[in-house]
C-alpha cells in the first residue's frame, strides 16, 4: 500500500496569518492533533501540533485564565510551529512501511504529505497507517483469521498457498514477521474468507513442518 492510499486528503490547513488560539479551536473541532502551515499555493510552511499550542507550566502558575488566553490570541501560528526546514515529509509514491519507519525512526506522530514545490496534498499520521494495516490484514471483514509457523526456508510459503489453491480458497490480508527467540522460524498470518475455522485447520494441518500457532 502507498502513501496516496491511506493518506487523509484535503487536510485542514492554517494560514501564517492565523492566531494561535483559532488554530488550538480549529483542532479541537475537527479533532486532530497535527495543523500543516502553509503559505502562498499552499506550500508547507511549518506544522502546529498540540503540544506546541500548549501553555508552558511555569507560564500556568503566573497567569490567570484571562491572561492566557489573551496570550494565544496575541501569539500566530507562525511564531509557535516547527518550521518547514525541520520537518519530515514524504511524497505520496512511498509505501506505508517506510512511513511507519521513518515515524518510528524520528519519534514523531505524522508527516507532512508533499509533491515538487512543497505543495501539500495530504498528511499521514499514526491513525492512518494502523487503519491501512489493518486492512492489508483483511480485519474489516469477516473471515478466518489463522497464524502459521513454518521454518524460515525457500519452499515452505508455496507449500501452504498449495494448499490454499487446492481447497480453492480466496485470501483477503496476509502478512509474515519472523519468530520472536526463534530465528530459524517465521510466522504467517492469513486471512480466509467464506470458510470455518474447523475447515481451515483440518487443511492446513496436513502441511509438514508447519504448525498452527493462533486461529480465530
Amino acid at each position: 500500500m502507498l502513501i496516496r492510499d491511506c493518506m487523509t486528503r484535503h487536510p485542514v490547513l492554517a494560514p501564517l496569518s492565523m492566531r494561535a488560539a483559532e488554530a488550538q479551536a480549529l483542532m479541537t473541532e475537527n479533532n486532530i492533533r497535527h495543523l500543516p502551515v502553509v503559505g502562498d499555493g499552499k506550500r508547507l510552511a511549518g506544522l502546529i501540533t498540540r503540544a506546541r499550542l500548549a501553555v508552558k507550566a511555569d507560564m500556568l502558575s503566573s497567569l490567570n485564565v484571562w491572561e492566557i488566553s489573551r496570550y494565544l490570541s496575541d501569539q500566530r501560528v507562525r511564531d509557535l510551529m516547527v518550521k518547514a526546514h525541520d520537518l519530515i515529509t514524504i511524497s505520496p509514491d512511498r509505501t506505508v512501511e517506510r512511513a511507519a519507519a521513518m515515524m518510528t525512526e524520528h519519534k514523531i506522530g505524522c508527516l507532512p504529505v508533499v509533491e515538487s514545490s512543497d505543495l501539500v496534498v495530504g498528511i499521514v499520521t499514526e491513525t492512518d497507517l494502523l487503519r491501512s494495516y489493518q486492512e492489508m490484514l483483511g480485519l474489516p471483514s469477516a473471515g478466518v483469521r489463522v497464524t502459521v509457523r513454518m521454518p524460515n526456508r525457500h519452499g515452505e510459503f508455496v507449500k501452504l498457498m498449495a494448499v490454499l489453491v487446492a481447497q480453492n480458497w480466496g485470501v483477503m490480508g496476509i502478512g509474515t514477521f519472523p519468530t520472536r527467540r526463534d530465528p530459524d522460524s517465521y510466522d504467517t498470518v492469513i486471512k480466509i474468507p467464506n470458510v470455518t475455522i474447523d475447515d481451515v485447520q483440518r487443511a492446513l494441518s496436513t502441511v509438514p513442518n508447519q504448525t498452527i500457532v493462533d486461529i480465530r
